[in-house]
Formats: structure tokens, sequence, C-alpha cells
């Protein structure tokens, strides 16, 4: 429990370091609002033209007796574009971390220097083009591996009671967890770390990437607090980055006494 309490705090450090930094939280939402106009635009063609598809798409319920073709088609209508909402949902944070890979670098970079003991950040040492193109296939294998986990715990959800009750929970926390892997990716792959080693770096701290992930997803459901959450979500995972390697943080120290002296 104290991991779920560290990863909170951690998202809330985020936070309040880009509002203590306003250039940065400023050149941060750019890449945000440019992903949020690409998927809005996504979804109402969804809406407008997703039934259209799913008549194009099932031309053998055009012999179907009234009502059947119009429910059976109704329904797959909304399941596409849940299954488009629930998608956007995942893979946002992915695909602004790719859109705004030079931003949230420069951003990550800028907390670690900030709170380094000797004032430096790691450098990756690769051309902007080879970090993008690393970028870009990392993201696709996570967004590979949410995508097979959005259709799983879908179908589970139309197991009765579970489905409405525990399955989004567990969504919640799966998303969590690809959103902290996802936010993490930009300082880690700065200092070499490979996907591998990343995954089982979150996997051995679970409840930290949960503490911080979990919450994040529950306000990346509303697609405008996503994009002001970025920046500062950026600067969180960089922090945690951080303690995942062990890395001493300027401050650790006096944040730890006083906590301990909240407590007491």
């Amino acid at each position: 429990m104290r991991d779920l309490g560290a990863g909170f705090r951690y998202l809330l450090k985020g936070q309040r370091w880009v509002a203590r930094h306003g250039k940065q939280f400023g050149f941060g939402l750019l890449p945000g609002l440019i992903t949020l106009v690409l998927y809005v635009a996504a979804l109402v063609a969804l809406a407008l033209w997703g039934e259209d598809f799913v008549t194009w798409a099932t031309p053998f319920a055009d012999d179907w007796s009234s009502p059947w073709a119009g429910l059976f088609r109704g329904f797959l209508t909304v399941v596409l574009f849940a299954l488009g909402l629930l998608l956007s949902v995942l893979t946002f944070t992915a695909v602004t971390l790719l859109i705004g890979q030079p931003f949230y670098e420069n951003l990550s970079e800028q907390v670690d220097r900030d709170v380094s003991p000797d004032g430096t950040a790691p450098e990756s040492g690769l051309s902007l083009l080879r970090e993008l193109w690393i970028s870009a296939c990392d993201s696709l294998r996570i967004v590979v591996r949410a995508l097979v986990w959005a259709v799983l715990l879908f179908a589970l959800g139309f197991v009765p009671v579970l489905g409405q009750t525990v399955v989004p929970v567990i969504g919640f926390f799966v998303t969590g967890f690809f959103l902290t892997e996802e936010l993490t990716a930009v300082a880690l792959q700065r200092r070499g770390v490979e996907v591998r080693e990343r995954l089982g770096l979150l996997r051995s701290r679970k409840t930290l990437v949960w503490g911080f992930g979990t919450p994040l997803a529950v306000a990346f459901l509303v697609p405008f607090v996503a994009v002001f959450l970025m920046p500062g979500a950026v600067a969180g995972a960089t922090l945690m980055a951080r303690e995942l390697l062990g890395e001493e943080t300027a401050g650790d120290g006096a944040e730890e006494s006083e906590e301990e002296g909240a407590r007491s």
C-alpha cells in the first residue's frame, strides 16, 4: 500500500513541477491538442459513417426480416463505436508521445537536470530520427498489447455481474499500467533501457505503477483533462523512473523526513 501512495505522489509531483515551469507546460500542451483534434475527427467520422460501414460489412443480413436486421446492425454499430472509444483511450498517450517526442524529450531532460544532485541529465546520444524510430516501434508494441487486452476485457464485459463490476476495475488497472509504461519510456529510453528491461522494472513495482497510472487512466477518460495533464504526467513519470533505477534525487531526504514527521 505504501508503493500505491508513492505512485500517486509522483503523479502530483509531476503536475507541481510543470506548474512551476510555465514555459515547459505551454510547449507540452501542443502535442496533446494536435492528438485530440485528430481523435475527435476520427470518432465523429465513426459516429457519422459507422452505420454505413456496418451495413456494407454485413451483406448477409440484407434478407433478414424486420426488425432483426436493424437490431443486429444497430448493435454492431454501437460495439464498433465503443471499441473505437476504448482504443482511443488506450492509444491516446502513445500517439501524443510520438507526435510530441521532441517536446517531451526536452521536458524530461529539464526535470532530470532540476532534480539531479549534479544538475545533469542522461542523454541517449542518438539522432532525432533514430529516437523517433525507436519510439514508434516501442509505441506500436505497446498499442498491440493494449489492443489485445482491450478486446479481452470488452468480451468479458458481457459476463453477467462480473462484466459490470469487476471487469471495469481491472480495465482501469490494466490501462494505468500501459499508460505508465508509455510515459516512463521517455526517460528510460534516454538511459538506453530497452523494452524488456522496462517491463521488468515496472512489473517489479506493480503497486507503484498502479498508484501512478490508474488515477491517470480515470482522468484520461475526459479528453480535455488528458491534454492538460500530459506535461505533468511526463514530468512525474521521469521522477518515478529515477526511483525505479535507484538514482538519487535532490530533496528526497527532506521529503522523506517531512512525510515521517507528518505520520508521527
